[in-house]
């Protein structure tokens, strides 16, 4: 498992990714709104030279998401990728973080598909663990 990109959460979303383009140098790479199912808005951000990904989250009054900010608390979610693996080894991943301390979510392989597992950790930080397709799944996508 490997460190895919951390989340920020954002009271301005076209403030924050004006700051992290132009000051930061940052290239805007995806953007998404997930507010039809209760989530907000994001934007995901690449750093050119390092390749590393920031995602800037905001989320609106009555989103599963939204809570009172407070600075330097804005640490929204850290996101882990296990590459192209099947949905059994998700499954596996999402059993074994629930036995070392992390916190379930209604969020599980069985509710996403089999593409991602969301847990809290220790301190109710946001974790997310996901996969790509693996070769055959491409395959019979195509």
């Amino acid at each position: 498992m490997r460190l895919e990109q951390a989340g920020i959460r954002v009271t301005n979303l076209e403030r924050s990714i004006r700051f992290y383009t132009r000051a930061l140098g940052l290239k805007v790479v995806r953007r998404g709104d997930t507010r039809v199912w209760g989530g907000g808005l994001w934007v995901l951000l690449r750093d050119p030279r390092s390749r590393r990904l920031i995602e800037l989250n905001w989320y609106p009054k009555g989103s599963l998401f939204y809570r009172g900010y407070h600075p330097g608390e804005a640490l929204d979610h850290l996101d882990f990728t296990l590459g192209a693996v099947s949905r059994a080894s998700l499954e596996r991943v999402h059993r074994t973080l629930l036995k070392r301390g992390a916190k379930a979510t209604q969020w599980t392989p069985s509710t996403t598909e089999g593409w991602s597992t969301h847990v809290l950790d220790p301190d109710g930080i946001w974790i997310t663990v996901g996969r790509r397709p693996t070769p055959a799944e491409r395959r019979s996508a195509g």
